[in-house]
C-alpha cells in the first residue's frame, strides 16, 4: 500500500448504529497507529453523538462524500445495515480503499465470492469483522484445545442465547433474504466462524430454524450441527427466545471437559463507555471463570483476557504490509456457505453438504 509507517492510518467508518458506535469507533480510536478520521451517518442525533465523543472526526451525511475524497483515507469500515455491506464494500474497493466489513460480509455466499473476486482484481483486502475470535472464553477454549488439555474434542457446544420475546421494529426482523435479517445471519456468523476457525470447513450440516415469536417474519431460534473431518461435532444454538440460557461453551474431550457460562464481557463494557485503554477492559472476574476437568475432579480455569482491539491492531499490520489480515475473507465465505446449507437443511429436514471449497 506504500503507506508511510510513521503516519496514522486514517479510517472512515460508515454507520453509527450499534455496530459503529459500540464496537468500531471505540476500538479503532483505542488502537495506536489508527485514527478515526470520518464517520458517515445521516441521522442528526447520531451526528451529534459522533461530534461529542470524537470531535476530531469529520461527520459526513452520506458515503458519496467519502468517494469524492478517497485520497484522504486509508481504510473504510462498513457498519451499515446488512443489505448495504456488499455495495458499499465494492464502491470502496473501486475507489482504491481497503475495507473492513461487519458480519455477515454479504447476504449470500455468491455475493461474498464476487466481493473476493473484486478484492483480488484490485489488490486490496476485504477483512470480515469476526471480532468474536477475540472473546475471552473462546480464546480460553482455543488454548485448552491446542494444548491437548481436553484430549481429542468429541463435541463442542456453543450458544448465544437471549430472552427477547417481543418482535422489535427494524431490518433485523425482515423476512426479505436481501436484508439478511434473522438470527442465523445475526449470531450465526460468530458461532459458525468460531467453529470453522477451530476445526475447519464442516463436511456435513444439519439445522433446525424457527420463527417462534408472535408476528416474527425472520428466524429467531436456531440449532446448527456441524460434523468436521476427524469426527468432531459442533452443536451451535442461537436464540432470542431462551428464557434461561444454557452454558456459553460446553466442550467435551476424551480427557476432560471445559464449561463456561455467561457472555464475554467486552460488549457490555463497550456499551458502558469503557475502551480497551481501561485496565479492567476484557478482564473476567474469577467468579465467572469456567471449569476444567471431569466429574468430581474439576477446577476453575482462568479466562483469557478478551481483546477485540487485537482485530484492529491486526488490520493495521496488514495494511502496512507487516502480516496477513486478522481474518480471511475465505472464512466468511465458508460461514455463509454453512448458513445456506443450514437453511436448506431446515427447509427439507436433511443433512446437507456446505458445498465444495471455492
Amino acid at each position: 500500500m506504500g503507506h508511510d509507517a510513521g503516519m496514522d492510518l486514517r479510517v472512515a467508518l460508515i454507520g453509527y448504529g450499534t455496530g459503529g458506535s459500540v464496537f468500531h469507533a471505540p476500538l479503532i480510536s483505542s488502537v495506536p497507529g489508527l485514527r478515526l478520521a470520518a464517520v458517515v451517518t445521516g441521522d442528526p442525533e447520531r451526528q451529534r453523538a459522533v461530534r461529542d465523543r470524537y470531535p476530531e472526526a469529520k461527520v459526513l451525511a452520506a458515503a458519496d462524500r467519502l468517494w469524492e475524497a478517497s485520497g484522504a483515507y486509508d481504510l473504510v469500515v462498513v457498519a451499515a445495515p446488512n443489505r448495504q455491506h456488499v455495495p458499499l464494500a465494492r464502491t470502496a474497493l473501486t475507489s482504491g480503499l481497503p475495507v473492513v466489513v461487519d458480519k455477515p460480509a454479504a447476504a449470500s455466499a455468491a455475493d461474498a465470492r464476487s466481493l473476493a473476486a473484486l478484492s483480488a482484481v484490485r489488490g486490496l483486502p476485504v477483512i470480515p469483522f469476526h471480532n468474536r475470535r477475540w472473546d475471552g472464553d473462546y480464546r480460553t477454549a482455543w488454548r485448552l484445545i491446542a494444548s491437548g488439555a481436553l484430549g481429542d474434542v468429541l463435541r463442542l457446544e456453543s450458544r448465544f442465547e437471549r430472552w427477547r420475546p417481543e418482535v422489535r421494529a427494524g431490518w433485523k426482523e425482515s423476512g426479505d433474504p436481501r436484508d439478511a435479517g434473522g438470527i442465523l445471519h445475526d449470531l450465526g456468523p460468530h458461532l459458525i466462524d468460531q467453529a470453522v476457525a477451530l476445526f475447519g470447513r464442516p463436511e456435513r450440516v444439519y439445522a433446525e430454524v424457527d420463527a417462534r415469536r408472535r408476528g416474527a417474519a425472520a428466524a429467531d431460534d436456531a440449532f446448527v450441527a456441524l460434523t468436521h473431518r476427524g469426527g468432531t461435532r459442533c452443536h451451535l444454538w442461537m436464540s432470542a427466545t431462551a428464557a434461561r440460557p444454557g452454558p456459553r461453551f460446553r466442550i467435551l474431550g476424551s480427557r476432560a471437559a471445559y464449561t463456561v457460562s455467561g457472555m464475554d464481557g467486552q460488549e457490555n463494557a463497550l456499551r458502558a463507555g469503557l475502551t480497551p485503554q481501561d485496565p479492567e477492559y476484557g478482564v473476567t472476574p474469577p467468579e465467572a471463570y469456567g471449569r476444567l476437568g471431569t466429574p468430581g475432579d474439576d477446577r476453575p480455569e482462568p479466562t483469557e483476557n478478551g481483546a477485540y482491539q487485537d482485530f484492529y491492531a491486526g488490520v493495521g499490520r496488514a495494511l502496512r504490509g507487516e502480516g496477513p489480515p486478522p481474518v480471511d475473507l475465505g472464512d466468511a465465505i465458508t460461514g455463509l456457505e454453512v448458513i445456506e446449507a443450514a437453511i436448506r437443511s431446515a427447509q427439507d429436514g436433511t443433512v446437507t453438504d456446505p458445498g465444495a471449497s471455492t
